[in-house]
């Protein structure tokens, strides 16, 4: 493919990017390593705190209303009448192993309802409340949308429940038309799915309900509104109401390629016409860079290998390492490999504008994680939901059993917030470990690293010990003993993986100052001299990398060069 340079055109579309930066992975069971289907999802906003919602399941009374407030911006938007049941719910999972999470990706400006009441973070956990599968949940985000009013940008959602897995995206009418058009396709069993602020969907079959549904006029609105004029078989969700450009290629669909790339170890088997077929990664490389936008990259993809929990987190951990785009290879990561650019995500300079990437892991992300529906499970065991707080390349996942009936306290809603530091808050003490990191990055980061891999890898291989000692008192009828197995195993694990991740932002801090490496022993003790154990022995300096060196010759090598 030709590359075509772009540099004005992206500025607009990154720029909006920034405040709605999120990235989901969708597995459905046949894809995964222990026939679970999996969402992750990394909530990525400068003003989103990392905690965990928490929704105990709950009976009304007649009459009750239900306060509906904006999610991310606190701020009220009416009130909708409550059901007379409501079920339990934890971050973006309910007790029916149901899970829902999204990415934004904005759409035209006149299709928002500035008087609509529930928000895109509202259909979400208030349709977690009252839906026990996929199907139902598209059901109930459609009626509670096209019965308030949706106030929001465009969504792509992932919806999942223990047997099935959807992505669905959807977008407001304008202030004159209530409601939603949107369209949901289910991912075919043995597929993956990814998608990163960019509506995913083009074309889409019409008489398929068992696979696709759709808002009855969602083509009959975009004609209407003059964004299609082709024969219905030929509509693209994506092009009437999101049309892709250089900036939604690069700084969104490019997420979701690097996500199938790892996934899928370079090549995509992907479905067309009916068949399925094979091709090169590198085959939408330049449609990721936003060179060519003439194509699409595939729905879904097949994955190279059955994948487990720990495959998707540390997907979510990417910064495009090894591909065109890596991100620690450029004198942009400094003279450390720092994978992050500060915002804005675009730059101008001599007169030219420049765009930085923007990967799946990013510094400002809130909460992240991945969610299992595990259906071989009782749903009272089998919802899971891994859970971690902050930049995803050096933090950690926790277990979360979506029935406990208490949140650790490291995650619970009020302990901190943006404006208030609080010691015991895994968010905080998450962005003490990972802000360290970007000082010093090439040697930090992978040792933050493997501290994340053994706690996750621990917790990963102990949890199906505790899911039979709960499975096997539900056999017995005995609810609140297992209640309480669980609740003990994630109140422990959370405490004790926040425990050891304080006790490393003290140790980084002792290990890593001015510039130094202090060596180590195999369990972790730093090397002294024979005369005093205050003295460290085996110190090392590391330096810079030699692109830095490179750069820092071509603009100052006349002075510093040694004569």
């Amino acid at each position: 493919m030709r590359k075509i340079l772009f540099s004005i055109l992206a500025v607009a579309v990154l720029s909006a990017v920034q405040g709605k930066a999120c990235t989901n992975v969708i597995v459905t069971k046949g894809a995964s390593a222990d026939g679970s289907c999996m969402v992750s999802y990394a909530a990525d906003s400068h003003r989103l705190y990392g905690e965990l919602y928490f929704h105990p399941r709950a009976d009304w009374k007649n009459g009750t209303m239900l306060d509906v407030t904006e999610w991310d911006s606190y701020k009220p938007l009416g009130q909708i009448p409550q059901l007379s049941h409501t079920y339990q719910t934890v971050g973006n999972m309910n007790e029916h192993q149901l899970i829902i999470a999204e990415t934004t990706w904005g759409g035209r400006e006149e299709q928002m309802d500035p008087a609509g009441i529930m928000d895109y973070g509202s259909l979400i956990y208030i349709t977690l409340q009252r839906a026990s599968s996929a199907r139902e949940a598209i059901q109930t985000i459609v009626e509670l949308a096209n019965a308030w009013g949706y106030p929001s940008e465009g969504e792509t959602f992932s919806i999942a429940d223990k047997d099935e897995a959807w992505i669905m995206d959807l977008v407001g009418k304008g202030p004159d038309n209530k409601g939603i058009v949107w369209v949901a396709r289910r991912i075919p069993d043995g597929y993956i799915c990814a998608h990163a602020n960019q509506a995913r969907i083009t074309r889409f079959p019409l008489d398929d309900p068992e696979n696709t549904l759709y808002a009855p006029d969602v083509i009959s609105f975009a004609r209407s509104k003059g964004w299609f004029n082709g024969k219905d078989e030929d509509f693209s969700f994506r092009d009437a109401y999101n049309p892709l450009d250089f900036g939604a290629a690069r700084g969104c669909d490019a997420r979701a390629w690097s996500a199938f790339n790892i996934l899928c170890d370079g090549t995509f088997t992907y479905q067309q016409n009916g068949r399925e077929t094979s091709a090169p990664a590198s085959d939408w490389l330049d449609y990721a860079m936003g060179y060519d936008l003439t194509g699409e990259i595939p729905l879904w993809v097949k994955p190279s290998r059955k994948l487990s929990a720990k495959n998707v987190a540390d997907v979510m951990r990417d910064h495009f390492e090894g591909t065109a785009m890596d991100m620690t290879k450029d004198i942009g990561a400094g003279g450390n490999a720092l994978p992050y650019r500060w915002r804005p995500m675009n730059f101008k300079y001599d007169g030219k504008e420049y765009v930085n990437e923007r990967a799946i892991a990013t510094q400002q992300t809130g909460f992240w994680f991945v969610a299992q529906a595990r259906g071989w499970l009782p749903d009272e065991v089998g919802s899971l939901l891994w859970f971690g707080c902050d930049d995803a390349a050096t933090s950690y996942l926790i277990p979360i059993y979506v029935n406990t009936t208490s949140i650790p306290e490291c995650v619970r809603v009020g302990n901190g917030d943006l404006l208030h530091y609080s010691a015991t808050s895994q968010f905080w003490v998450c962005n003490k470990v990972t802000n360290a990191c970007y000082r010093m990055y090439d040697q930090m980061a992978p040792y933050v690293r493997r501290l994340a891999d053994e706690i996750e890898n621990t917790l990963m291989s102990e949890i199906a010990e505790t899911d039979n000692k709960a499975t096997l008192a539900l056999a017995k009828g005995k609810k609140k003993l297992a209640a309480k197995i669980l609740t003990g195993y994630t109140l422990a694990t959370a405490q004790a993986s926040f425990d050891k991740w304080s006790a490393l932002d003290e140790h980084l801090l002792v290990k890593f100052i001015d510039g130094n490496v202090k060596a180590e022993d195999a369990e972790g003790n730093f090397l002294h001299t024979q005369y005093h154990t205050g003295i460290p022995e085996g110190l090392t300096q590391p330096g810079y990398t030699d692109k830095w060196k490179e750069a820092v010759v071509k603009d100052h090598g006349n002075i510093l060069e040694v004569k």
